[in-house]
């Protein structure tokens, strides 16, 4: 075997099971691969390398790597992608419009069901996600989208109005409220033609 196949790698999966220390996380990994044998990942990325994530950061500060290990496993023959995240994002607070640290660190788990039946194997609390609703089916080999899943999960962790904790909206007012008139009751009319019928 000459060196440069065994160096090669693909952007669909990492050739060997061992855990990778990596900057590129995978975009896909091969299931007709890695679902039987596990498969295991872990890196740094930058945050602003999940584009839906990117839209949400703001640019007045500096985006730290977020720290990623991640595995594919087997348990109770229903199949788990599970990572864990450390790291924090900077997005824009809502009320005063400065940067805002929210942290993304966690530990998370997926179960990937090849059928609806399969649900009455993981606990109720396990997040759970159907193979036929995610994994690429127009190529040979079954592709499960890693790098978005793990995209979806930190967006659910992201605040939809980021804000400081502590923070107080300023609010200006300019020129007087005005006062409300008393106007007439508008049931007044209708007691008054009560006594008449």
């Amino acid at each position: 075997m000459s060196s440069s196949q065994t160096n090669s790698k693909t952007t669909t999966a990492i050739d060997d099971n061992q855990a990778k220390s990596s900057t590129r996380m995978p975009e896909h990994i091969s299931l007709n691969k890695w679902e039987d044998t596990g498969f295991e990942w872990q890196g740094a990325v930058a945050p602003v390398d999940f584009e839906r994530l990117n839209a949400l950061l703001t640019t007045e500060h500096e985006q730290a790597n977020l720290h990623i290990k991640t595995k594919l496993y087997r348990h109770n023959n229903v199949l788990h992608l599970s990572f864990e995240v450390d790291g924090e994002v900077w997005l824009t607070c809502q009320r005063c419009l400065q940067p805002v640290a929210t942290d993304l660190t966690d530990d998370y788990d997926i179960a990937l069901l090849e059928e609806e039946s399969q649900a009455s194997l993981v606990d109720e609390e396990q997040d759970y996600l159907l193979l036929e609703e995610v994994v690429d089916n127009q190529t040979p080999e079954r592709l499960l989208p890693f790098k978005k899943l793990i995209e979806d999960e930190l967006l659910l962790k992201v605040p939809m109005a980021p804000k400081h904790d502590d923070c107080e909206m300023s609010v200006e007012q300019f020129g007087e409220i005005p006062e409300e008139e008393e106007g007439e009751n508008p049931f007044a009319a209708l007691s008054a033609l009560k006594g008449k019928l």
